[in-house]
């Protein structure tokens, strides 16, 4: 009943300062629903990052804007190293020094790793006058608490909605954009992501002794789409969410299957958080000449560690800068050389085993990962259990493979093409909205798989 409630009050109310303490309103029953505590320390965030981007107005150009800069950066990277990583910090610490600090047991407020960053970009484009403060205290809080990206992203810049905050319209066109990328979104993580992650856990949740070469690949690969139908379709519904009330966020992932290399995938996965570390991180200057490259490992460490707090997510990270680094020293001109088959076969087979990376937690676990990729567990190439699990799930793995392709996007083209083939593919269309929505809602009701993937942000 939320969203209907949300929607029926936001546009009985008359003008646009009251409809955004309207949304204000009900962003924060919709954290303080999952997260009744840390609703404050969001408002604390939200008021010292409003009072330190004005701050930087004031004294732009001098000494207190840079000293405003630094307390804003503290106050959001030292939230996020309580929160999120002092336990990982200390259990090394342990670890490296046979120590016996006590460990703390802090949880993670949900989402904090997204609306930090969002406050971050906030305040460092402020210093860099790429923006002015915002003055009003009510659209800062809108911008930082806004509901549908809050817990699950995309990480938005203020400069992409600054305008919205004042002025906005959810016309027709957008209500019905909003409406089929809500349904797209929620069929994406409840028709795909859901049950693919079933045949991920019959593999690599129990024992994996017995597991072969190809029912590794066969999984690992499964997860990889797994995590993309879950990330895509949570991105799809706020981007979504955010049409239905005037807002434009910008595209969080572009199809990255089609990828040809590894950069390029990160071009296409992810884009709000490959783009923060571009711009706030990659050229710092404290590498000096090696600034270049010292930037890059910088940037994956971080990306890595983003993710999570363990070292598996360092190593993901850490992995895939490898990569780009190599493709950076080889140059485009050359890669563009090499046949596109080969160079679709290399990027899959990188991604898919950076993705098994990023599954296995524990190191244990991703070092016998490895050696079933490669038939040293003693294995045989195939075994019937994966037989069987190909078997079964062949349509859902065909259909979650014809989704990694631009389908609507090829479909939209084509109706462009006369009125008669607009009509009928908007009747397409609206049947297809309202089938994801009776399936997925099916699927909820009966679900007993779930998965949240996004505690640890």
């Amino acid at each position: 009943m939320f969203l209907p409630l949300c929607l029926l009050v936001y546009w009985l109310t008359p003008k646009i300062e009251y409809k955004n303490i309207v949304l204000i309103i009900f962003s924060l029953i919709f954290y303080a629903w999952g997260e009744p505590l840390w609703v404050l320390l969001l408002l604390f965030s939200a008021t010292a990052n409003y009072l330190c981007g004005l701050l930087i107005e004031k004294y732009r150009g001098r000494t207190g804007a840079k000293a405003s800069l630094i307390v804003s950066l503290l106050l959001n990277l030292g939230m996020l190293f309580v929160f999120k990583y002092s336990a990982f910090t200390v259990e090394n610490i342990n670890a490296l020094f046979s120590l016996h600090l006590p460990v703390p047991s802090i949880r993670l407020p949900i989402g904090i790793s997204f609306y930090t960053f969002q406050t971050i970009s906030y305040t460092v484009d402020c210093y860099w006058e790429k923006i002015h403060a915002q003055r009003s205290y009510t659209k800062f809080l809108l911008y930082v608490c806004m509901f549908p990206q809050l817990v699950a992203g995309p990480i938005v810049r203020y400069s992409s909605i600054e305008s919205e905050l004042t002025r906005r319209y959810a016309s027709v066109s957008d209500i019905s954009a909003g409406l089929t990328r809500i349904m797209i979104g929620l069929g994406k993580k409840v028709i795909l992501s859901n049950h693919l992650s079933t045949i991920v856990d019959a593999f690599f949740a129990g024992d994996m002794q017995h597991i072969s070469v190809a029912g590794t690949w066969y999984a690992v690969a499964v997860y990889a789409m797994q995590i993309y139908f879950d990330f895509s379709g949570y991105s799809d519904m706020a981007i979504g969410l955010g049409r239905l009330f005037g807002f434009h966020f910008d595209e969080n992932f572009r199809h990255p299957f089609l990828c040809k290399d590894i950069t390029e995938f990160w071009q296409r996965w992810h884009i709000s958080l490959g783009t923060f570390f571009r711009d706030y991180l990659l050229y710092i200057p404290i590498f000096g000449k090696r600034r270049a490259y010292g930037g890059l490992f910088l940037v994956w460490f971080c990306t890595g560690l983003w993710h999570g707090a363990s070292w598996n997510f360092i190593i993901w990270g850490l992995y895939f800068g490898i990569f780009i680094c190599f493709e950076r020293l080889l140059g485009k001109k050359r890669i563009k050389k090499i046949p596109v088959v080969l160079r679709h076969i290399y990027s899959k087979i990188v991604i898919v085993i950076g993705f098994g990376i990023f599954y296995f937690e524990q190191l244990p676990r991703l070092g016998l990962f490895f050696r079933n990729l490669i038939g040293m567990n003693g294995n045989g190439l195939i075994d019937e259990f994966t037989k069987i699990s190909v078997a079964n799930n062949l349509y859902l793995l065909i259909g979650a493979l014809i989704c990694c392709f631009p389908v609507l996007e090829t479909l939209e083209k084509l109706a462009k093409k006369s009125e008669s083939r607009q009509m009928a593919f908007g009747i397409f269309q609206t049947v297809c909205n309202g089938a994801l929505l009776v399936f997925s809602s099916i699927f909820l009701v009966d679900a007993t798989n779930n998965p949240f993937l996004y505690f640890r942000f």
